[in-house]
């Protein structure tokens, strides 16, 4: 932690309020933001969210600093949705929920095998508006265990050190499952970024 961190944390565990304003105005949005990707549903985000700084209040205590703050906040968020994703399944909830209705996401969902050796972040070539949001729906529907792995490290653009402390995987898990991740987004999102490139071309 940088001094800044190590002010921050004693003042927590100091109780003052001030400081959980301070920690809240900081990492609100990433914790909703981190929430949304890793779940897929705004309602169950939110609700999410307000649960990780209550967490956060109640257990500060017993944070002893052994990485960032912001990687152990990481943490706790990725535990509490988790936690949320089984609670639901439990419910008989769909495993994969969406960022936007059914029917639009029946009628985006088309697949295609990519050739062999094409595995670059998938991300890097989608320009609008359109196609970003194509890519949170498909994001969407990887199982938990590819879309938080595609969430740290190409949206949230964590190393892999920081992901193995939030996530307590191996190395060798993160990376092969990363790479399975991005073959499988690439491979979803191949038909659009076709088609885009088509229309940018075209006559």
């Amino acid at each position: 932690m940088d001094q800044e961190e190590r002010q921050l944390l004693a003042a927590l565990q100091r109780g003052e309020e001030a400081a959980f304003d301070v920690l809240v105005r900081r990492f609100q949005h990433k914790v909703y933001g981190m929430c949304l990707r890793l779940m897929g549903e705004r309602q169950e985000a939110e609700d999410v969210a307000q649960e990780v700084f209550l967490s956060v209040f109640r257990h500060i205590g017993s944070f002893r600093g052994e990485s960032s703050l912001s990687t152990w906040l990481w943490r706790v968020t990725r535990n509490h949705c988790l936690n949320r994703i089984k609670h639901l399944k439990r419910r008989h909830h769909r495993q994969h929920l969406s960022l936007e209705s059914p029917g639009e996401r029946e009628n985006q969902t088309r697949t295609r095998d990519l050739p062999a050796g094409e595995e670059s972040r998938p991300d890097s070539r989608l320009e609008d508006k359109q196609l970003r949001q194509l890519l949170e729906a498909e994001i969407a529907r990887l199982t938990p265990e590819h879309r938080e792995i595609i969430v740290f490290a190409d949206l949230e653009h964590l190393g892999y050190e920081e992901i193995q402390q939030i996530t307590g995987l191996p190395l060798g898990t993160i990376k092969s499952r990363l790479h399975r991740a991005r073959l499988e987004l690439a491979s979803r999102l191949a038909p659009y970024l076709e088609d885009s490139g088509e229309r940018k071309n075209g006559p």
